[in-house]
């Protein structure tokens, strides 16, 4: 399996139970063997009033957070220079795509227009 970094929208999917039964496998698979996170994800992910909070202080604990490094900062700027898409969107692409790693997010609309990127979709994955 390769690696994969998770966006937001879909942890916050995964916690509350509303991923698709093949999705939630997949993420099941991808949080036993370490889930990453960037650090923008981190961010969101704790700034919510979910419902769950202590759900989602544990899995944001028990996952490896992608801090912003100077090579992630250039590849942002290059995304946010080449295409229209927010300061967020651009930081977790960039950490993707810096590190190698699959993104798995229900944001078509921004991040499959990038083409240095590679998007999985849980809710469409089978």
């Amino acid at each position: 399996m390769g690696r994969y970094l998770i966006d937001t929208n879909i942890v916050s999917k995964y916690l509350s139970g509303s991923l698709p039964q093949d999705g939630e496998r997949l993420l099941d698979s991808v949080i036993d063997s370490a889930p990453q996170l960037s650090v923008i994800t981190q961010i969101e992910l704790l700034s919510w009033k979910s419902g769950f909070e202590a759900r989602v202080r544990e899995f944001v604990d028990d996952s490896s957070i992608f801090a912003l490094t100077e090579e992630i900062v250039q590849a942002c700027v290059r995304l946010r220079r080449e295409r229209r898409i927010r300061t967020p969107d651009a930081i977790i692409a960039a950490t993707a795509i810096v590190n190698d790693l699959i993104l798995l997010t229900d944001n078509e609309v921004d991040f499959l227009r990038i083409s240095q990127l590679t998007v999985v979709n849980p809710n469409r994955y089978q």
